[in-house]
């Protein structure tokens, strides 16, 4: 099923570069199995959506400006690539709409009320996780299905995050979560000591993506015997002088840094730890993806970096291969991050559970949720960031996060 799974996208995206794509700006297999008649009734159902050219309405919102842009257009670029090849193809039919909040909450609600008014029936949620767990209530409440690419944090999928409990329900993940990121970070850590043996760790504590993820790596490096040496912390008050965390780090003898922050405060890190003379080596996680396109920043000092994500665009296989290409083609050379193959994912995963629930732009935004939750919570998809992926009923996806490293200012898969 990979195989065919994986020629099918490709004709899809051969279609799409053949086509003239815009320059940036600002199937996998179901586990559920319908009887024949249903998934006739479920073809017959799309096939008309598409005789009569309405669309489902997808929204999102991210931070399309601002200092995590990267992110937000990464996810944007990425989707739009995914919404034209499902529409290439015939059938079935999305229209995406893609709102800017700036990775801020307040402009997240404002976001979602645009979108309701626009007539969303399916969301990419936001994608990052403090807009996320803004508007999550909102669409728990609205009942309309959403699946994050990137939003990572328990707070987007749960309305009481510190006990993992009262899940939305209806608010999914195609990103690996926080407490995951953290456990398999010092995991790796452990297995792999030529990396190092005492580990200082720098997070912001005002953060909900930051602070769960070192909880978490905390709680297993205590388990794996990896050793902790310092503990170092900031906040917005405080994001642009690390030299008294670092000088402490160095002071504990750490010779591994654990940044489980975004690429922003990441760069000025690495920026005033060269200063120093300070060369421990840095592991970070997925909100470091885009380090290597900061305007400004100088890419060599992140040479050596290493950080887990469920995407490398240096992949060989044939669907990694035509996204990249596709995504290159479609951004002026850029190579895609993580949060693109989530958000390319988000699309395709969408759309695999439409076609096998036989959903209809004419249904209603809450008929459509009742179904692809159902979807949701009984296939699996194989894509970009993952083969097998499944669900649960809280929406936290089961997958496997991938090592890299950065090599010669290129993300770069390391095999184990």
């Amino acid at each position: 099923m990979r195989k065919i799974f994986k020629t099918s996208m490709a004709v899809a995206l051969s279609v799409c570069m053949a086509a003239a794509l815009t320059a940036c700006g600002g199937s996998g297999s179901s586990a559920s199995s319908e009887p024949a008649a249903e998934a006739t009734e479920a073809a017959d159902a799309a096939e008309e959506t598409a005789d009569t050219g309405a669309k489902i309405k997808i929204g999102g919102s991210g931070p399309l400006t601002g200092p995590a842009a990267v992110y937000g257009q990464a996810v944007k670029n990425a989707a739009e690539i995914a919404v034209e090849e499902v529409n290439a193809k015939g059938g079935l039919q999305f229209e995406l709409d893609m709102e800017d909040d700036a990775h801020d909450p307040e402009k997240a609600v404002t976001a979602y009320g645009v979108l309701k008014d626009w007539g969303m029936q399916v969301s990419l949620a936001t994608v990052t996780s403090a807009p996320g767990a803004a508007v999550s209530p909102s669409y728990a409440e609205d009942q309309i299905f959403a699946i994050t690419p990137s939003g990572s944090s328990p707070a987007v999928v749960f309305a009481d995050p510190d006990n993992l409990s009262g899940a939305y329900g209806n608010v999914f993940q195609m990103c690996f979560t926080d407490p995951n990121q953290g456990s398999a970070s010092a995991d790796y850590i452990a297995a792999h000591t030529d990396l190092g043996s005492k580990v200082a760790i720098i997070y912001k504590n005002d953060d909900n993506y930051s602070k769960g993820i070192h909880d978490t790596f905390v709680a297993e490096a205590a388990v794996k015997n990896v050793e902790v040496v310092y503990e170092g912390t900031f906040d917005d008050s405080n994001a642009q002088d690390f030299s008294v965390q670092l000088g402490q780090a160095q002071d504990a003898g750490a010779d591994i840094v654990f940044l489980p922050i975004y690429y922003d405060p990441a760069s000025l890190i690495l920026t005033q730890a060269n200063q120093m003379g300070y060369k421990p080596t840095f592991f970070g996680v997925d909100g470091m993806d885009g380090i290597l396109t900061l305007e400004g920043f100088d890419t060599s000092l992140a040479e050596g970096v290493y950080l887990l994500t469920p995407f490398s665009a240096d992949a060989e296989d044939e669907l990694t291969v035509n996204f990249v290409n596709a995504y290159k083609e479609k951004c002026g050379g850029e190579i895609p991050n993580q949060f693109a193959a989530d958000a390319y994912d988000c699309v395709y995963a969408i759309a695999q559970a439409c076609e096998a629930a036989g959903v209809t732009a004419d249904m209603s935004s809450d008929e459509i949720c009742a179904k692809l939750v159902e979807q949701f919570t009984s296939m699996t998809f194989s894509g970009l960031t993952g083969e097998g992926m499944t669900w649960n009923e809280n929406g936290e996806v089961t997958k496997s996060p991938k090592a890299v490293v950065i090599q010669n200012g290129v993300y770069v898969g390391v095999e184990d």
